[in-house]
């Protein structure tokens, strides 16, 4: 069995208190886009433990422990609580890590859908939520995979009406990783005059000064580069344009087709049609 665990962007992201228990609590939208790994899962009769090999992107960074990888914890999540077949899994990655895209995320999220179905679990959608929310922050998301408006540490959801279809999208990502926990430490919560939920209800074209990444301000300080991209965006002609997450990936939206590679030749490139 296989599929493909995709990424997402967020529009927004607010930073809107700091819990009592050291997280924080936010508010985004979370938008699935169509670069995406791939998961092969094969039960295995020849053992009777699971195994995890990764290939691909960034794979000399995936060479250590895998019980550590959040695609590992998955299956063991699973594995304490249901009977399953010993299996073999493949991860090829397409998706840059510490890119603020939620890939990680993603690979844990479908191989709890995966494994579900190997196994004729038959957890719903709504069970599958509750289970990854234990996994990570955003990993509730991939389990549906639709806009959703995020509140909470990020797995509160609720319905939002918004699409970009039709739109171009170009995401970037430079030779840089930021740490989410680095990128938590300067930020300062404030909760926004108005919800996120709210501007966004209005044209994309009034999203610019708008539609806001917190961490934006820490990230930008500590890597100039980041920014500079963001401009560049804005430069070469984007409607909107925005850091994904904790970064360092950086995405532009476009009333048509462009090809920005010459501005961003020494990064990791993505482009898109969106649907």
């Amino acid at each position: 069995m296989i599929c493909f665990p995709n990424a997402k962007i967020n529009l927004g992201l607010r930073i809107v208190e700091k819990r009592p228990d050291g997280y924080h609590n936010l508010e985004t939208v979370f938008y699935p886009i169509g670069l995406k790994d791939a998961l092969e899962c094969v039960p295995n009769t020849h053992h009777t433990d699971f195994s995890l090999t990764i290939s691909g992107l960034g794979c000399m960074d995936q060479t250590g422990n895998p019980e550590n990888n959040l695609t590992t914890k998955a299956f063991r999540l699973l594995e304490s609580k249901y009977k399953l077949q010993s299996a073999d899994v493949h991860l090829y990655k397409a998706i840059p890590t510490g890119a603020g895209l939620g890939g990680g995320s993603s690979d844990a999220a479908f191989t709890l859908k995966l494994i579900n179905e190997m196994n004729n679990l038959r957890l719903s959608n709504n069970e599958l939520e509750a289970l990854s929310a234990h996994l990570g922050a955003d990993c509730s998301f991939f389990i549906k995979n639709k806009p959703i408006f995020a509140t909470g540490i990020g797995t509160i959801f609720e319905k939002i009406s918004l699409s970009l279809k039709g739109y171009y999208l170009i995401l970037v990502k430079p030779e840089i990783h930021v740490s989410t926990a680095d990128a938590y430490s300067l930020i300062r919560p404030a909760r926004p005059e108005s919800s996120l939920k709210d501007v966004l209800t209005n044209p994309i074209t009034t999203w610019k000064n708008k539609v806001v990444n917190d961490f934006e301000v820490s990230v930008f300080e500590r890597f100039p580069q980041i920014k500079a991209m963001k401009e560049q965006m804005y430069l070469d002609g984007a409607i909107y344009a925005s850091m994904s997450g904790s970064g360092s990936s950086v995405f532009g939206l476009f009333s048509e087709p462009v090809d920005l590679r010459k501005s961003f030749k020494d990064c990791f490139y993505w482009s898109e049609t969106l649907e």
